[in-house]
């Protein structure tokens, strides 16, 4: 097959989902954000920590809306942002000074370090970068990014996910956890 006939796809797009399963994951994303963004206003308003970063949007798409993929299991979730983010900061420490590598260097490294400890995550790619570009608030953090607001944010969202995903009854999650 030519390169360029590669690019026209090998099958038909997935059929869409229904009703029930799109009001399940929005309940899901609604509470898991919801969860860490008021636990972020509650308890560290008026301090120098956060605990809501960017890449939990893109967590929510996968621990609410797409349950059954490999990539929205606990292990994905927890190991491939907290592998990232201490990539991205060790990045970022390393090469701060010349930010363009050091945010490819962080998001390369992080697909390679979850590809090898099986916990891909594509999230975790986003908690990598934003521990680069993320500014002074996240760069004061040093390694502390890995756990707050990335460790802790994830598990309120993983707690959601058991909670609500398996309230419906068509519904299972996890499908596996190691």
């Amino acid at each position: 097959m030519s390169y360029w006939a590669k690019m026209r796809g090998a099958s038909q797009s997935p059929p869409g989902v229904g009703l029930a399963e799109i009001l399940w994951s929005w309940l899901g994303a609604f509470l898991g954000i919801a969860a860490v963004a008021y636990v972020n206003q509650r308890w560290l308003a008026g301090t120098d920590l956060l605990l809501i970063i960017g890449s939990f949007g893109a967590s929510a798409v996968l621990i609410y809306g797409a349950v059954k993929s490999p990539l929205a299991q606990p292990r994905n979730l927890l190991g491939g942002h907290l592998i990232s983010a201490a990539i991205g900061v060790a990045c970022y420490q390393w090469l701060g000074q010349v930010p363009w590598l050091a945010a490819a260097l962080a998001v390369a490294t992080a697909i390679a370090a979850m590809h090898a400890s099986k916990t891909l995550h594509p999230p975790g790619g986003a908690s990598a970068l934003i521990a680069v570009i993320g500014g002074p608030q996240i760069h004061a953090l040093g390694f502390f990014y890995v756990l707050v607001p990335v460790g802790l944010g994830a598990a309120i969202m993983l707690a959601v996910a058991l909670l609500v995903n398996n309230l419906a009854p068509h519904r299972r999650y996890p499908e596996f956890w190691l």
